[in-house]
């Protein structure tokens, strides 16, 4: 999609997420297909690898099927989101309505929240450096997209973010995914501390590292 879009920008504004077009036209397959539109190689490449370090051990507990699910509901939750908060009578909000909100961020950072609602201590570096815990990091996520949503982001959906946060949350919460989940999740920590307890043994004491980091 990052090629099509880049060879035949004209789809750009066609199947990226421009709220007035969605309210107006009635082109609601935007809040969809602007999940799979990315404004460059960087864009694509930094929510594929937070894809990829924070969805592959939520996609282990849950399964495929729930985590796809979680992952769209996000995703399109977030754009919907992204065209009411364009409606509100805020000059900030209303900018929105002719931009052109593009990427799977919103999808991520529903993830985001899930992983740190399910390992909240576990250690995340914080652009690549500083060791925080999930929860933290979620945090403080959350609260630049809050405060960057009220100006000028400079071409960043901000709102959409805030989106793929709540509704992720949201979705967690009404505990629509299969109750089997939570067992799934005991059964799959059990595990890990079981293999560290055995490694601690064959290493001889344990293990000065008791939160993996994720790189």
């Amino acid at each position: 999609m990052f090629v099509m879009t880049q060879l035949l920008p004209v789809l750009v504004p066609r199947l990226g997420l421009v709220p007035t077009y969605v309210m107006g036209r009635l082109w609601i397959w935007q809040l969809a297909t602007y999940m799979f539109l990315h404004g460059g190689m960087f864009h694509i490449v930094f929510n594929m690898l937070a894809l990829w370090m924070f969805g592959t051990e939520l996609e282990r507990i849950w399964g495929t099927r729930n985590f796809l699910k979680f992952y769209f509901v996000t995703g399109i939750g977030a754009g919907a989101l992204t065209v009411a908060f364009s409606l509100l009578p805020f000059e900030f909000a209303q900018q929105l309505q002719l931009s052109v909100v593009i990427g799977a961020s919103g999808a991520v950072y529903g993830l985001l929240l899930a992983y740190a609602m399910y390992f909240p201590d576990r250690q995340v570096y914080m652009y690549f450096v500083f060791p925080i815990p999930a929860r933290i990091f979620v945090a403080i996520m959350g609260a630049i997209a809050f405060f960057s949503s009220l100006g000028d982001a400079g071409g960043v959906a901000n709102a959409t973010h805030l989106g793929g946060l709540l509704v992720g949350y949201l979705y967690l919460k009404s505990a629509r995914m299969n109750p089997l989940l939570e067992l799934r999740y005991q059964y799959s920590k059990w595990k890990t501390v079981r293999a560290r307890r055995k490694f601690d043994v064959h290493a001889g004491g344990r293990s000065d590292d008791r939160h993996p980091r994720i790189h």
